[in-house]
């Protein structure tokens, strides 16, 4: 919901022609809030696949297995997610800006109401951190989904030959399962990493058109709702 409230309604509100509607405390709070909310949506969900993994297949850890049974484990496990992007988007709120306070509009490409313009080092920096991140969220969720789906494929076998006496044509509960999950990961796995690679092209253009701006904020709001 704050990824969606924090870029939706501004860029809905930019695309209708308003301008400098935010000044720059509002453009801070804005883009401080929809990256928190986007590492924190990103983590939680992958956080959320884990440990779906290990319940399933207890055998990948015995610790962890044991751990995630506790509701303070869990819920000590959001609470560093939220801290960790916190602490790694503080330099967003720092050096974002309303658009009539900034000389340098290259990120005005991307968000139409604001500017976010750092140093080149730090803009480095920021963009190999938030790779990585995403690119390990990414991979951990790619990773447990294909676990999941092994299990409950291994399991279906060993279950055959009981299910093929029976003359109910039901799907199996592993069948279902199995689909969801692969629904699930292409989802996120396909919105998050198009979204990163269009942002990228936009940011690189010298002036990228209204329909790619437009297809970017769509595929970034995809997974989300």
């Amino acid at each position: 919901s704050l990824v969606l409230l924090s870029k939706g309604v501004p860029q809905t509100m930019a695309a209708f022609g308003l301008k400098s509607f935010l000044d720059e405390a509002g453009c801070k709070l804005v883009f401080y809030l929809h990256r928190v909310a986007r590492g924190v949506s990103l983590s939680t969900t992958c956080l959320l696949s884990g440990f779906q993994a290990i319940k399933l297949c207890p055998s990948i850890s015995r610790w962890l297995d044991l751990q995630i049974r506790s509701p303070r484990f869990m819920v000590s496990c959001c609470f560093l997610c939220w801290v960790l992007h916190l602490v790694l988007n503080i330099p967003i709120a720092r050096y974002a800006t309303g658009p009539m306070n900034s000389k340098n509009m290259s990120m005005d490409k991307l968000y139409r109401y604001c500017s976010f313009h750092p140093s080149r080092i730090l803009f480095s920096v920021l963009a190999v951190i938030f790779s990585f991140t995403d690119g390990a969220c990414l991979a951990i969720m790619t990773w447990t989904s294909g676990s999941m789906v092994l299990v409950l494929h291994r399991h279906k076998q060993r279950v055959q030959h009981i299910r093929s006496s029976s003359s109910s044509p039901r799907t199996a509960h592993e069948t279902r399962a199995t689909h969801t999950i692969l629904i699930l990961v292409s989802m996120f796995v396909s919105f998050h990493a198009l979204a990163g690679i269009l942002s990228y092209r936009v940011t690189q253009l010298q002036s990228p058109g209204h329909w790619l701006r437009g297809i970017s904020f769509l595929v970034s709001s995809g997974f989300p709702t």
